[in-house]
């Protein structure tokens, strides 16, 4: 059963930056077994996703369902929508406002609300992922498991550079959702993904290269369905993730969680590169044994972990289907 309840009513959130929101609302999904009936599962969504991650329409829905990797028969599945991400009327006026650790710090009020104390995994992808870790370094004992996937404790400057450049599209293009969202699937795929599916072949009613109608495609769809403002925001919140900023260094915050965490890089992604999530794992083994680094080998890029369902399926089994098999 999945349903999406009235939202939570933040009150009084101050950003880091020091925004004040006197009612901020936060909405929310539930799917599976009734809430504290059983383990709860929450999953971050990326930069255009919502907190509709199963069922018809859901965007991990190959993931997450009955029977599925994430077993809805089995789990809570708690989803989160990031204020101001286009699901709801509620409109982030300024992005600069926030980071990606203020939407962690509203995600732990949003379980607080709940009552929920203990998460059984925290999932996401992207700048979920990114999200996941800066919940963690704040409540280092909120869940058992850690689950970033194509993700990272930080933006790299290269991603930062990315973001930036989507920021100057967003801000002076006259399409810019369409264009921004054209320069990001560069980013999302690779040269071999293009190779593979593309072939240097002709739109021949276009008379252009189909990779170029492909582009076109991607970016009037997302035109026809985001908002500038949610764009902004959620670029905003990707270029910022770093747990360690105005804080204690890396080894002081993760060492203080029992939680196992569970990197999973993409081979060929170039937002955050397998060599840096690498880097991540081995900077963890020096202070915690129960880390674990596992990688997604596909020709697809930063969206394999949108793609690549098999390859989650049997790199998260040993989390999720253990839990399956002790009940």
């Amino acid at each position: 059963m999945e349903n999406r309840p009235s939202p939570i009513i933040i009150q009084d959130f101050i950003t880091e930056s020091g925004a004040v929101f006197h009612s901020l609302p936060l909405n929310f999904t539930l799917a599976g077994q009734p809430l504290h009936s059983a383990p709860i599962v929450l999953v971050n969504h990326a930069l255009t996703g919502n907190a509709e991650v199963t069922g018809e329409n859901g965007w991990w829905s190959d993931l997450i369902g009955e029977g599925k990797t994430i077993d809805t028969a089995v789990y809570t599945i708690l989803a989160f929508d990031v204020p101001g991400n286009g699901s709801t009327s509620f409109i982030v006026e300024n992005h600069l406002d926030f980071k990606a650790r203020d939407i962690a710090r509203i995600f732990i009020e949003g379980l607080k609300t709940l009552n929920v104390e203990k998460l059984f995994a925290i999932i996401g992808g992207s700048v979920g992922g990114g999200i996941a870790w800066e919940i963690l370094a704040l409540a280092p004992n909120i869940t058992e498991h850690l689950i970033p996937i194509a993700s990272d404790w930080k933006s790299t400057d290269w991603l930062i550079a990315n973001c930036f450049l989507q920021e100057q599209i967003l801000n002076n293009s006259s399409k810019p959702i369409e264009d921004a969202r054209i320069h990001a699937m560069l980013c999302y795929r690779s040269p071999e993904s293009f190779k593979e599916k593309f072939q240097r072949t002709i739109n021949q009613d276009l008379l252009i290269f189909n990779i170029e109608s492909w582009l076109a495609h991607h970016g009037k769809k997302l035109q026809k369905r985001y908002q500038l403002s949610s764009y902004k925001l959620m670029n905003q919140l990707l270029k910022t993730i770093d747990i360690t900023r105005n804080t204690q260094n890396f080894e002081n915050l993760l060492s203080k969680s029992k939680a196992s965490i569970h990197i999973i890089g993409i081979n060929s992604d170039l937002f955050f590169t397998a060599k840096e999530n690498v880097e991540t794992y081995e900077e963890l083994k020096k202070f915690k044994d129960n880390v674990f680094y596992s990688e997604i080998d596909s020709v697809h890029g930063h969206d394999a972990f949108l793609i690549e369902y098999k390859q989650l399926d049997y790199l998260l089994a040993g989390i999720f289907k253990a839990e399956t098999i002790k009940k």
